[in-house]
């Protein structure tokens, strides 16, 4: 896990991971795509590579990469606590929203609204 967040810090490589999600792009692709030279994106594909996020395959001349998907499983994996606990505190929030909205139509009704 550590790998995979040390490897999505740099922007660049990140740029990298949400490019290719699209499919599978040769190394040309990418840096045209995201304006970066050649040798800086063979560097950034290659750290993504030892991460286990990226794949190589080579397909007649060209090699291309593609999202490897289990790593980011395991990132969702160690995020889904912290999904449920935001979603916890959003149901409260919403449960609080709603009875003070319910407070302001009772005091609405009964002519004690302020203004």
């Amino acid at each position: 896990m550590i790998a995979t967040f040390t490897a999505l810090a740099e922007p660049n490589r990140l740029r990298i991971v949400e490019f290719l999600q699209r499919g599978a792009q040769p190394v040309g692709a990418i840096s045209e795509r995201l304006h970066l030279r050649q040798p800086q994106v063979s560097k950034h594909l290659q750290v993504l590579k030892g991460a286990g996020l990226v794949d190589v395959r080579p397909v007649a001349q060209q090699r291309l990469y593609e999202l490897q998907p289990a790593p980011f499983h395991d990132l969702q994996l160690w995020l889904e606590p912290y999904r449920q606990l935001w979603a916890a505190r959003f149901d409260a929030l919403d449960a609080v929203i709603a009875e003070l909205k319910q407070q302001e139509r009772k005091e609405t009704r009964h002519g004690r609204k302020k203004k």
